[in-house]
């Protein structure tokens, strides 16, 4: 590196500090090993800025204006503009808080859900030649530091000279198991030191460390989330409708039929008021907050709400592996033991291997030795120790020697597999098989630890002792979470596909997804960059690649960043679940970023949803409980734009065929009693969707548009029959209302608000709205409301609002009207869905038992092809095999099922090697609280 290289390079990134010789590093960086003085440091200081990453703040006030600032609430605000100046004192339009009670919620939600990502600790610091405790935001390149045990490394730095250091950075990159770092390696900010001691030169602070790259991935992504546009499109189609309405009646009666203006601006705020969803903003703020709540209870803390719909879509989702999908905690795989010595079992194996391990201050694999036995204590029951010899990167190896009750002296040690065969002196056949099975053991993503003992006559700590016995290996790995094999399986079931992104080697991740059934079917980083690309995979574009593969490894932030946006330009809703710092980047781009249990504060603080519970399982239930909550949003959003359609077209034109000013108020009247009734939509009863589901604007918009004209068409029908014809009135024996403008605006109003509600049951249900019960408090509300209105309608008798009561009679014929108008509703919905999607006609199938009181007779057999199709879906069945199951019925092919379900439980049994794992399982099972009797395993 040249020697004229600028700070200003330095703090540019032109330069690259992380590979060159050391003293380079302190050449490009104008220091030695002295340290620098404090007047450099400040002048460093303003050149890279301190040592921390900045939150941005966002104004709780804009926030607030942001929720008025959409088109729903301008034609909101229009509509009580022109109330309020052009129309008289009693067509008051009412006030809505929806954005208040958003913004209250939002910030609610936020206030508790906020991570930090500041670095605000101490740390030893050579400045002016002397060592002193420094706030670690003052650092910046060209600092010396002291990394000791315990430490987390505040900056990016390069190690000096002395024994190398173990660090853990799992955070950051996901490896399983502590690094060794030798003099002149980088360790990177945010990891922690967990062996050793060095001092160490900073090469990057803040922002430009590898921690802060991530944290600026972060910052740099902002989606806008499909609900808002969703709620843009829908908004924008009932304005749209609104203003075509608006500019025919304004063509119609002011050029041409000449009416009174004051006349012509109460039927325009007919249209407005009645034709504007003015709820949906607070229906569906509320549905998501409930739905919220209900997941809160389940483990599940959503910090923004608009999450859940994204979750009910999630097709795929990305999970990282260490802490995720395994316990991030070594484990000996006791199935796959190999014993080398003569009259010896696996037991006793192990039990050599826990005597060459630390029983107090363990290390990762020390921990995971001892804790494969029955009882820790066994480790040194019936010896007492002499010397214990701790690991060092030399000998790469640690022994105890120890006596037992008879006065016996042993040695027992393990270590690195070389090692150990090295010491034992392998040789011919038993040489050739432990490199097999080393081998073997690497290409499954095992690490293998050899054992070895030795008898020591002489009795003495010093003595070289007999010649070293190979005992055999161990394979170490990060065991799944328990829970972890039946969440994919399920997730896969509900059409979710889970993709393993990991920054573990390729063959530990190809192992992870074997034991965890996700498929093998992984790449290495190395393939998302088009570099090192197998013949196979050559041809394939990145994005099939990703689309296709069942994970990747080695991957970095930018990788897994990567990953989900390519995702998501295939059009997939992608879910990306991650618990450390190397995660953040992927959680913030993600669709639905889920933070796991114990995730770092970065991690937190980039996602959109939170665990509280450890693994995954709480996701399923999760998705499920989502898509419940979409479902009723998707219901309302139909309901909303056949509403808007139905007022515009009906009033448009009875206003224009018959010249007919109905009154703005009783608009409002049904405008308020539509959305309290609507309300209590947000606790409905609904089934949620097999599959993912999401916002198909083209079924909302043509359904809405079918079944708005169909009401418009019914209620200008029903007024033509009140209006200019005595056909009511002779058929039901009530008086004629031909000359009653106020009844006809009672009697027009009340057939308005029944069919209005009403049609909320059919587009809540997938088949017949009849034989789909509703939640209580929906029907309750529903009764409510149009008791009420019936009241109005037969009752009032309000000038101002030029209504006069009909009477119980005309209610009655209006009820009876509105019943058998209501039918057909169903029928158009099937209809459209059939010109759809061409399935509309399941619906009515599926609920045969609407016209029976015996069983559902067609259950069996869709069953039955149910069970094919999933089979397809998971890969259990070939494509060529596939005709095998078509003469099925339903009770074989449950019966083949359950079968496999067995054989696939049996293997699952297999893996519960351990007796550790046995008693988690069963307490498991028994809900009991692992955590209180988890040091608690005996005998």
């Amino acid at each position: 590196m040249a020697p004229d290289i600028s700070l200003e390079d330095i703090r540019n990134e032109t330069t690259d500090l992380e590979k060159v010789p050391i003293e380079e590093v302190f050449t490009s960086l104008k220091c030695t090993r002295k340290g620098l003085t404090s007047d450099e440091g400040e002048k460093r200081l303003q050149i890279f800025g301190p040592n921390k990453l900045e939150e941005k703040k966002e104004s709780k006030f804009l926030k607030f204006l942001g929720f008025m600032w959409n088109p729903l609430s301008w034609v909101m605000e229009s509509a009580a503009v022109m109330a309020i100046v052009l129309a008289n004192g009693g067509k008051e339009l009412k006030c809505d808080d929806d954005e208040l009670m958003i913004f209250i919620k939002e910030v609610e939600i936020l206030n508790e859900c906020r991570a930090s990502l500041q670095i605000g600790r101490t740390l030893l610091v050579l400045r002016d030649g002397k060592w002193g405790e420094q706030d670690a935001s003052i650092l910046v390149p060209g600092d010396i530091i002291s990394v000791k045990l315990g430490d987390i490394i505040p900056a990016d730095a390069r190690l000096l000279e002395g024994d190398p250091l173990k660090i853990d950075q799992s955070a950051l990159t996901g490896e399983s198991l502590p690094v060794t770092r030798q003099p002149g390696d980088e360790v990177f900010s945010g990891s922690t030191c967990k062996q050793g001691e060095l001092e160490a030169v900073v090469i990057a602070t803040g922002v430009h460390t590898f921690f802060g790259k991530a944290a600026h991935l972060v910052d740099s992504t902002n989606n806008v989330g499909h609900f808002q546009q969703v709620l843009t499109a829908i908004g924008n189609f009932c304005i749209c409708s609104i203003g075509v309405g608006m500019i025919i009646e304004i063509i119609v009666m002011y050029p041409i039929q000449q009416r009174r203006y004051r006349d012509g601006i109460d039927n325009l705020l007919v249209l407005l008021i009645g034709g504007i969803p003015i709820a949906m903003p607070t229906v569906l703020s509320v549905t998501m907050a409930i739905g919220s709540h209900r997941l809160s209870e389940q483990g599940f803390i959503t910090k923004r709400m608009t999450a859940i719909e994204e979750l009910a879509g999630m097709d795929v989702l990305c999970s990282d592996k260490t802490g995720t999908l395994t316990l991030n905690k070594l484990t000996v795989d006791k199935s796959l033991i190999e014993v080398f010595a003569k009259n010896m079992d696996q037991d006793a194996l192990m039990l050599h291997a826990a005597r060459a391990s630390r029983v107090e201050n363990q290390d990762a694999i020390d921990a995971s030795i001892v804790n494969m036995l029955a009882d820790p204590k066994e480790a040194r029951a019936g010896i007492t120790e002499v010397h214990f010899l701790p690991f060092n990167p030399v000998e790469k190896r640690t022994a105890n020697t120890y006596y037992d009750s008879k006065g016996d002296w042993y040695r027992s040690s393990k270590g690195a597999p070389e090692q150990i065969i090295e010491l034992c002196e392998l040789k011919g056949e038993a040489l050739k098989k432990a490199h097999e099975i080393i081998d073997n053991f690497a290409n499954r993503g095992l690490r293998a630890l050899g054992v070895a003992r030795q008898t020591i006559s002489e009795k003495s700590k010093e003595s070289a002792g007999e010649a070293w016995e190979f005992v055999g290996l161990l394979p170490l790995f990060d065991p799944p979470r328990h829970d972890s094999a039946e969440t994919i399986k399920r997730a896969l079931e509900l059409g979710v596909n889970v993709k393993m992104i990991t920054g573990d080697q390729l063959a530990i991740g190809k192992e992870t997804g074997r034991r965890l059934g996700m498929g093998t079917n992984m790449y290495p980083s190395s393939s998302l960059l088009g570099q090192s690309r197998d013949d196979s995979i050559a041809s394939i574009p990145i994005e099939e690649l990703i689309e296709k593969a069942d994970g990747f490894a080695g991957v970095f932030p930018e990788h897994k960043y990567e990953i989900v946006k390519k995702l998501q330009e295939r059009k997939h809703i992608c879910g990306m679940t991650g618990d450390g710092v190397n995660d953040a980047p992927a959680l913030k781009k993600a669709d639905i970023g889920i933070a796991v249990a114990d995730a770092t504060d970065a991690a937190r603080g980039a996602s959109d949803i939170v665990l509280t519970e450890p693994g995954l399982s709480v996701i399923v239930s999760a998705v499920l409980t989502s898509r419940a909550i979409f479902q009723r949003m998707k219901n309302y959003t139909i309901y909303a734009v056949s509403i808007t359609i139905r007022i515009v077209m009906g009033f448009m034109l009875i206003s224009l065929i018959w010249k007919f000013d109905f009154s703005p108020f009783m608009v409002l009247i049904i405008a308020v009693l539509n959305d309290g009734t609507i309300m209590t939509i947000s606790k409905d009863r609904v089934k949620p969707s097999p599959l993912p589901d999401s916002w198909k604007l083209k079924e909302i918009f043509a359904t809405g548009v079918v079944l708005g004209t169909y009401m418009a068409i019914i209620t200008v029908i029903f007024f033509y029959l009140a209006a200019d014809t005595d056909y009511l009135s002779d058929t039901f024996k009530v008086r004629s209302l031909r000359d009653s403008p106020n009844e006809l605006t009672a009697a027009l109003y009340l057939q308005v608000s029944i069919i209005s509600q009403a049609l909320i049951f059919v587009t809540r249900s997938r088949g017949w709205s009849f034989v789909e019960r509703p939640g209580f408090l929906l029907l309750a509300a529903f009764f409510a409301a149009q008791l009420l209105a019936t009241i109005i309608a037969v009752y009032a008798n309000w000038e101002f609002a030029r209504i006069k009561g009909i009477g119980w009679g005309w209610a009655g014929v209006i009820w009876i009207f509105s019943i058998v108008t209501y039918f057909p509703l169903d029928i158009f919905k099937f209809l459209i869905r059939f010109a759809l999607t061409g399935k509309a006609w399941n619906s009515m199938i599926q609920n045969k038992t609407a016209f029976t009181t015996k069983k559902d007779y067609g259950k069996g057999e869709r069953e039955a092809q149910w069970a094919v199709a999933q089979r397809s879906l998971r890969g259990l069945t070939k494509a060529e095999d596939a005709a095998l199951f078509n003469d099925k019925n339903h009770t074989e092919l449950s019966e083949i099922a359950e079968q496999a379900r067995r054989r696939a439980e049996v293997a699952r049994l297999r893996e519960l090697y351990t007796l550790k794992g046995h008693v988690e399982s069963m307490v498991k099972l028994k809900g009991l609280d692992i955590e209180t009797i988890q040091q608690h395993y005996t005998v």
